[in-house]
């Protein structure tokens, strides 16, 4: 008896203990684990059991790119962590909604957040806590650790066609708007992998790269009618993707027959490219932009319905898309048709929708826009803004689109500053004036390039 008293008594020693354990909670994005990570465990350890609250890609695409691993796979090796009792999602940059719910007596952070684009939501974690008398421990930042630097480190070892060909997909549910750019060679590509901007202490890039049969073709000196073929663009292609780690979106054209297009799919998902808009016209390849005021021919709705399907049962993987490009707004067909080709393509298995127009401002796109909503089955919007080009993200993202792609504007920013300074070479008979004000110096265009692979 005695002894099943200090079993029992031992057990509520026990019980007591967890019920009197403070509850420590750690947000973090753990997409690349270093020491500076453990550390804050450890420190979080000593005072109590430690919650995780680990940012989903949509908390963590908010100010910045998105991660590399999923959710789900963070998640796994987050739990395996000395020291983490429980991960819980956080599903905004803001900490208080978790903090609400599971009111810890302590968070813990490196005190790097003291200023930047945490130091709001550092205020709003210790104006939060007081509501219950919680604490916010800081320790100090792990010196020789740089999360910006680690990721330039992985950018320049590159990506796997397997991981990169998930990122659009990833993305299309992580952001409210997918934001793409043109790229026409390996330089330009480095620009849309690497250029952003800072507003607000987030910031803003490019999600990722437009292959354009327009640019592409211009580039080459070839005018847009699909003369250059795939076999000559993938040329285009492997110089953009040994210098990227962004999803590419491919341009092509018709798709041509839908035997062939079959083959360009495998082709393209091989590669690792993420999605293909095709273009729903026939005939000689005339770019749309000229609209009616040339001879084009749009597909009838059952050829090209076939021709999705038939891609469709090529691809390998479902992470691959078949965007339908629809041109009846081009080509003055009128929205009815344009809604009605829509609902049948995405019947034929089509993973997207791209409404073009060439008109100079976005009303009938919103038009089509706000029937396309009504449709019972729909799936990603994507609009290029080429004519209507005062239209903001918002704008379009508020209508239910979910793709922006600016389509061309890498090119025609570089043919005029070419012009310029070939022309300023020939009035000045040198290239001094040339050289002060459209070139970079040659030793920033010498070291642009790593010399070496890392």
């Amino acid at each position: 008896m005695a002894k099943l008293n200090s079993t029992l008594e031992l057990k509520h020693q026990t019980i007591t203990k967890k019920k009197t354990k403070k509850r420590v909670y750690v947000g973090m994005s753990a997409d690349i684990i270093h020491p500076g990570h453990l550390n804050i465990i450890r420190e979080a350890k000593k005072l109590g059991e430690v919650t995780v609250g680990l940012l989903t890609d949509a908390a963590i695409a908010s100010y910045k790119r998105l991660p590399y691993l999923s959710y789900e796979q963070r998640k796994e090796i987050v739990e395996n962590l000395v020291g983490v009792s429980e991960v819980v999602p956080q599903e905004t940059l803001d900490y208080i909604p978790n903090l609400t719910k599971l009111k810890p007596d302590y968070v813990v952070h490196g005190d790097d957040w003291k200023t930047g684009v945490q130091a709001k939501v550092r205020e709003r974690v210790i104006d939060t806590l007081a509501k219950w008398g919680g604490q916010l421990v800081e320790p100090t930042y792990t010196q020789g650790i740089s999360s910006t630097q680690l990721n330039t480190a992985i950018r320049e070892i590159g990506i796997t066609p397997e991981v990169r060909i998930k990122r659009l997909s990833r993305l299309l549910d992580a952001k409210k708007i997918v934001r793409i750019i043109e790229a026409h060679d390996g330089l330009s590509g480095m620009i849309a992998e690497h250029i952003f901007v800072q507003k607000d202490g987030i910031n803003y890039e490019f999600d990722g790269i437009w292959s354009s049969s327009l640019t592409d073709s211009v580039a080459r000196g070839k005018p847009d009618i699909e003369y250059v073929n795939l076999t000559s663009r993938m040329t285009t292609l492997n110089d953009i993707l040994e210098v990227t780690t962004k999803p590419i979106i491919y341009d092509g054209d018709s798709g041509g027959l839908a035997e062939h297009f079959a083959f360009k799919v495998r082709t393209l998902e091989r590669l690792g490219i993420s999605a293909v808009i095709i273009e729903d016209k026939v005939g000689l390849k005339k770019n749309s932009l000229f609209g009616v005021e040339c001879h084009q021919s749009q597909d009838t709705i059952e050829n090209f319905c076939s021709k999705i399907s038939a891609g469709k049962k090529a691809r390998i993987t479902d992470d691959f898309m078949i965007i339908a490009r629809i041109e009846s707004l081009i080509l003055k067909a009128g929205l009815d048709e344009a809604i009605e080709r829509a609902a049948a393509y995405i019947d034929a298995g089509a993973d997207g929708i791209m409404i073009h127009s060439r008109e100079n401002n976005p009303n009938e796109v919103f038009e089509f826009c706000k029937r396309y909503e009504k449709l019972d089955k729909r799936v990603p919007l994507v609009a290029v803004p080429t004519t209507y080009c005062q239209t903001t993200e918002d704008q379009l993202s508020d209508f239910g689109v979910n793709i922006v792609i600016y389509a061309n504007h890498m090119l025609r920013s570089a043919y005029p500053a070419m012009v310029r300074a070939a022309k300023l070479i020939l009035a000045s008979g040198r290239a001094q004036e040339a050289d002060e004000s459209c070139c970079i110096s040659i030793k920033e265009i010498i070291n642009l390039i790593p010399d070496s692979v890392r």
